[in-house]
């Protein structure tokens, strides 16, 4: 079992001219967040645990395109990227394969 961190920074957009932050609102924050956990999970179910770790050294920022593009109706974001992996439970692996 793996425990994949995300990390996403907004983008400023267009029309927006004076200022040099720009800041989520708590609601597009949650909703960016629940579709970050959707599309990880996808991605981890679709393949095994070998695969994904090659998916994920190989190309590592794949994932944070994927992520950027969904959540572009919900707030423009940039820089997203798979910060951090964690290893909950080892895997048993079978000697006899």
């Amino acid at each position: 079992v793996l425990r994949r961190f995300a990390i996403a920074f907004t983008k400023k957009q267009q029309n927006q001219a004076v200022k040099s932050t720009c800041y989520a609102q708590a609601g597009q924050i949650r909703n960016i967040r629940k579709k970050m956990f959707e599309i990880m999970t996808e991605e981890a179910s679709k393949c095994d645990i070998k695969e994904l770790v090659q998916k994920l050294i190989s190309t590592p920022d794949s994932l944070g395109q994927e992520i950027e593009k969904k959540c572009q109706s919900i707030f423009p974001l940039q820089n997203v990227f798979i910060r951090k992996v964690k290893v909950l439970k080892k895997p048993k692996f079978d000697l006899t394969k």
